[in-house]
């Protein structure tokens, strides 16, 4: 069975971030709104992820992060972000 490390984590903390920052430059004109509302469940799942990491519930905190992520692949796929990048994002 495998676990979730401290550098696990960190190291999806970073991609996350990453791609937060990466749509946040890239919303397409007109769907800002939606864009806004994305952004913030992101923002929210990440708080989570962090609260769950400092309890030392690495699981919870990883499954928080998969779900931020999450919500920004639906953002591009949905064409509410412009990117272009297939190692950040599940792309067409």
């Amino acid at each position: 069975m495998k676990i979730v490390t401290k550098q696990k984590l960190e190291k999806y903390f970073n991609l996350t971030k990453t791609a937060l920052k990466m749509v946040k430059e890239n919303i397409i004109p007109g769907k800002e709104k939606y864009a806004k509302e994305i952004i913030e469940m992101v923002k929210n799942y990440l708080s989570d992820a962090k609260h769950f990491e400092l309890k030392g519930n690495y699981i919870d905190s990883f499954a928080a992060l998969n779900y931020a992520h999450g919500w920004l692949d639906s953002g591009v796929r949905l064409d509410i972000f412009n990117v272009r990048d297939n190692k950040l994002f599940t792309i067409k």
